[in-house]
């Protein structure tokens, strides 16, 4: 379930909530479950060229049905196995804890939640705030996004950009206010840029760009 990345406090930790929902092996597994039914739809084309080889080998109907089906099912299963192993390292939040002035904090995945570490193993916290504006005359709204980045001791945690209707700049300072104690770096950077404009269907076709950085935080 979407939702705009918030820092929110509880009794325990603060809570930098990415996406909303329960964690543990066994909801990953069941949300992974309704995806995959895209999956043989996707290689449809393939299991049809099998189906019709089949029958232009003189393959009878019944037999076809029964060979189609079992692939459709293989590839069911296959891709959700596939969708729940590459959803299972998605962060869903960062809990810090104690709730005042973080000593610990651990990331929270769709598998379940990681081991505490200390609160000084995280160095830095990039925010990008990326703004796709409309051209002039375009009636789709402007799109907002925000990636993250935690740079922590030995390694990163990126994560793609989630759609952001917030002020990122509110979000960079309560994330600075609560992490400035342990000498957490917070970046904001801001890019925007505009919508190419559709080309008229002629023989060639050509597009770009206006954008526009800026950081704070």
């Amino acid at each position: 379930m979407a939702t705009d990345p918030l820092l929110r406090q509880g009794p325990d930790s603060t809570d930098l909530v990415l996406r909303a929902g329960p964690a543990g092996p066994a909801w990953n597994v069941l949300t992974s479950a309704g995806s995959a039914l895209f999956i043989p739809l996707v290689l449809g084309v393939p299991t049809l060229l099998v189906a019709f080889g089949m029958a232009v080998a003189g393959a009878r109907a019944s037999t076809v049905f029964v060979v189609v089906g079992v692939i459709a099912g293989l590839e069911y299963l296959l891709g959700w196995l596939a969708l729940a192993f590459g959803r299972a390292r998605d962060i869903l939040r960062v809990e810090f804890a104690p709730a005042g002035v973080p000593a610990s904090l651990r990331l929270v995945r769709a598998a379940g939640p990681d081991d505490w570490l200390p609160v000084d193993t995280l160095r830095e916290v990039r925010l990008t705030h990326e703004v796709v504006e409309p051209y002039q005359g375009d009636r789709k709204p402007a799109v907002s996004t925000l990636a993250l980045e935690l740079v922590l001791r030995g390694g990163r945690e990126r994560l793609a950009p989630l759609p952001f209707g917030g002020d990122p700049q509110r979000l960079a300072d309560e994330l600075e206010a609560l992490l400035g104690p342990a000498a957490v770096v917070v970046e904001l950077r801001t890019e925007r840029s505009t919508r190419d404009r559709p080309q008229p269907n002629s023989g060639w076709t050509s597009g770009g760009s206006a954008s526009a950085n800026s950081g704070g935080g």
